[in-house]
């Protein structure tokens, strides 16, 4: 089975067949709705790990039905530290991952498309939240996902892994970058693991997907067989790349305290890679 990255899994009913009917959506809502709390620009997380709600103020958003009870969010402007959303991360149960990734990438979309990008007229919410119309011109627009890739090259039994100036001291990670248009997943791969650290690979495999709701990227992880081991790094986006072992991968995934480097934390699909990898 392929492996399922946090942020992944249905999470809620999104019940698109009542975000396009507004007598079936103000019937839930008269009937009682659970409304998200947001504290410091983020969903707020209690001690137990659960997303924490209350009763229904300010509708603006329906995320949709979970066991039952109807769920909605305030149109709130989100927290733009993401160092503060990582922190959040680590005390979040898996369970309650998509539904917080769906509520801040939605509110995040909101946030920045007040107007019309094609009059630029102010815009108002639909569907439930799940679009916004344009007062003028009546253009509609709906909420972006932005694909990117991730993917870890192998040669010779070790792995390609880099490093980016924002990382904390001693972690490596995959190497990721956007799709451009016109490119497939393939195309991109080779096109970064190329530009960023000057190898060429084949056989592209995809293995897993995440969506990534900073702000609103969906991961499309991938693994690569590289045709040679010699890097060319491009230190405009990478400080450092290196190949490493199946030992030290192991190590680092175990947290062991003499580790060549330090694994990415538990919520990043490059740990799901790194995972997949060391038990294929």
């Amino acid at each position: 089975m392929r492996p399922e990255p946090f942020f992944s899994g249905p999470g809620i009913d999104r019940a698109d067949q009542v975000r396009v009917d507004p007598a079936q959506l103000s019937a839930l809502l008269d009937k009682g709705a659970s409304q998200l709390v947001w504290r410091d620009g983020l969903p707020a997380i209690g001690t137990d790990g659960r997303l924490e709600w209350e009763r229904a103020t300010s509708p603006d958003l329906f995320l949709g039905i979970q066991d039952g009870q109807t769920r909605v969010s305030a149109a709130v402007q989100p927290h733009s530290n993401a160092r503060a959303a990582f922190d959040t991360m680590g005390v979040l149960a898996p369970d309650e991952a998509p539904l917080f990734a769906a509520a801040l990438s939605l509110a995040w979309w909101h946030s920045r498309h007040g107007f019309c990008a094609n009059c630029g007229a102010a815009t108002g919410i639909e569907r439930g939240g799940w679009s916004r119309v344009c007062s003028q011109c009546s253009a509609q627009h709906f909420p972006r996902v932005d694909p990117v890739v991730i993917m870890l090259a192998e040669h010779g039994g070790r792995l390609l892994l880099g490093r980016q100036p924002q990382y904390p001291s001693g972690r490596y990670s995959a190497l990721a970058g956007f799709l451009e248009p016109g490119e497939s997943v393939e195309a991109a791969v080779a096109r970064e693991l190329q530009e960023e650290a000057g190898i060429r690979v084949e056989q592209v495999t995809y293995i897993a997907s995440q969506p990534w709701p900073f702000p609103s990227s969906l991961m499309i992880g991938c693994q690569a067989r590289a045709l040679d081991d010699a890097l060319t790094i491009d230190t405009t986006e990478l400080d450092d790349a290196r190949w490493f072992t199946r030992e030290e991968v192991a190590a680092a995934l175990a947290g062991d305290p003499n580790a060549t480097f330090q694994a990415p934390p538990r919520f990043a699909i490059a740990r799901t890679l790194l995972e997949h990898w060391l038990a294929s």
